[in-house]
């Protein structure tokens, strides 16, 4: 994958590959990162250089990165520690 900027049509693509690809991922972090218990549908929505949404149930949630991303590279990366990091996924 190149190394993009992270654009509105970026964080589109990115998106909708987790989200069509990464189901399971996207539910891992509404729990371990948005503190939700419990929850039907979990999508994400935006993904910029300072956070990512997710709206679990209708309900927006964001959650902050530990660093200002610098690239689609990165942020591709960054997730994939971050999902790496939960203890116990499930």
């Amino acid at each position: 994958m190149p190394t993009e900027n992270l654009t509105k049509d970026v964080s589109t693509r990115i998106c909708n590959h987790m989200n069509s690809d990464h189901k399971n991922a996207v539910g891992q972090y509404a729990i371990h990162y948005g503190g939700i218990k419990k929850f039907k549908k979990a999508i994400m929505k935006n993904i910029t250089c300072e956070y990512f949404e997710l709206e679990v149930d209708h309900q927006l949630i964001k959650i902050n990165f530990d660093h200002t991303l610098q690239s689609s590279e990165d942020a591709h990366q960054t997730l994939v520690a971050m999902l790496k990091s939960i203890s116990k996924p499930i």
